[in-house]
């Protein structure tokens, strides 16, 4: 793994870390970075970054201990919490907007959120706000008759929550999770700015982004750094209860441990977490999604799983069924997934991605050369 991440530096990540607890032992930390970052920030395997989509594991968590508490239930409709604020609410319910069945358009395909998905525009978003970009669109299929991503779906689940409790998505976070289980560095982000030692994050700047970036994302505000720029000071508020926390692999494998072991949920409800819906059409037993969390089976083991991307990370937090062993990786550079604009970069950080995974489960990695 050490190896994997140095290559896939090699490849043109500007930083890497990784963490991987396989149950029986101290776990694995790792952490790698190019050597002009290092001006910047020295890369610690504890660092604090924005683990992106990894937040709807949370908001499912939130939502999930609140149905356990009987203030919600999963078959509750949308205009129940959120009266005129969907359109078809009526037919709408948690359920299809935690496991993304709702059919709502994905918000973060609106231009009007470019500017601030970019950093050039810093304004804070509402939950409401975000949620009345996506519904202005027409849905994509009627509620519940198929599967599509939408963020818009946990825009909606965090006015939810906000309604339903009274208190704000950084309030929940921090009382229902962070302080629970002491994980010091994982927070709802309220700002740009940390609490504490953080992975800074890059994008190639404008002239060095790869052909395949559209022209409408190729600029990307921050300070330059050798070809590239540190988006670390950009607001991630627009990613609201789909993609603001930001945690560390520590405490995001901390949480993972917690959650699969049942110590955040009763058992039904972590049982309706686990029950998934399939996520391609065509394939019933493939890569299924449940509520806030995906599984998938891998040549190591099946895991439990929710990757991430925001401007200067890519993540991946994965799990086996009963929390023991756990895994985190984090990538401090995302538009090369988002657009597939860079193989040398995908090839490197899926060499490293499997090894990960193999590792957490004490196995080698199938078809790795192996050395004494």
């Amino acid at each position: 793994m050490r190896q994997l991440a140095g290559e896939l530096v090699d490849a043109g990540a500007p930083g890497v870390v990784v963490r991987v607890d396989d149950g029986r032992g101290r776990p694995v930390e790792i952490a790698r970075q190019a050597p002009w970052s290092r001006r910047d920030h020295l890369l610690k395997a504890g660092d604090e970054f924005r683990i992106g989509s990894g937040t709807k594991t949370m908001t499912a968590t939130l939502v999930l201990q609140l149905v356990a508490e009987g203030k919600l239930t999963l078959s509750d409709p949308v205009e129940k919490w959120l009266p005129g604020q969907v359109p078809n609410g009526g037919a709408i319910t948690l359920r299809m907007l935690l496991n993304h069945t709702s059919g709502l358009y994905d918000y973060t395909e609106d231009a009007a959120l470019l500017p601030s998905i970019l950093g050039t525009d810093r304004r804070r978003w509402t939950s409401s706000e975000l949620l009345a970009v996506g519904v202005r669109h027409a849905p994509l299929f009627a509620p519940g008759t198929k599967w599509s991503y939408s963020n818009t779906g946990y825009v909606a689940l965090g006015a939810v929550l906000e309604r339903a409790t009274g208190a704000s998505l950084a309030e929940l976070v921090r009382d229902r999770i962070a302080r629970p289980l002491h994980l010091e560095h994982t927070y709802y982000a309220t700002g740009p700015g940390w609490r504490g030692s953080h992975a800074h994050g890059y994008e190639p700047d404008a002239a060095h982004m790869p052909a395949g970036v559209p022209a409408a994302f190729r600029h990307v505000a921050g300070p330059r750094r050798h070809g590239h720029v540190d988006v670390s000071g950009n607001d991630p508020g627009w990613g609201g209860a789909a993609g603001a926390v930001v945690s560390t692999t520590r405490d995001w494998s901390r949480f993972h441990t917690a959650l699969m072991s049942g110590r955040l949920l009763p058992a039904a409800q972590l049982t309706q977490m686990r029950t998934t819906v399939p996520m391609d059409p065509k394939q019933p037993d493939g890569p299924g999604y449940g509520l806030g969390i995906q599984t998938g089976a891998t040549p190591c083991g099946t895991v439990w799983s929710h990757d991430g991307g925001i401007p200067g990370y890519l993540t991946a937090g994965v799990t086996d069924r009963s929390g023991r062993r756990t895994a985190a990786v984090l990538i401090s550079t995302e538009s090369w997934a988002e657009f597939g604009s860079d193989p040398k970069i995908a090839k490197a950080a899926r060499a490293l991605q499997n090894a990960v995974t193999c590792a957490m489960f004490g196995k080698p990695t199938p078809g790795a050369a192996q050395t004494g």
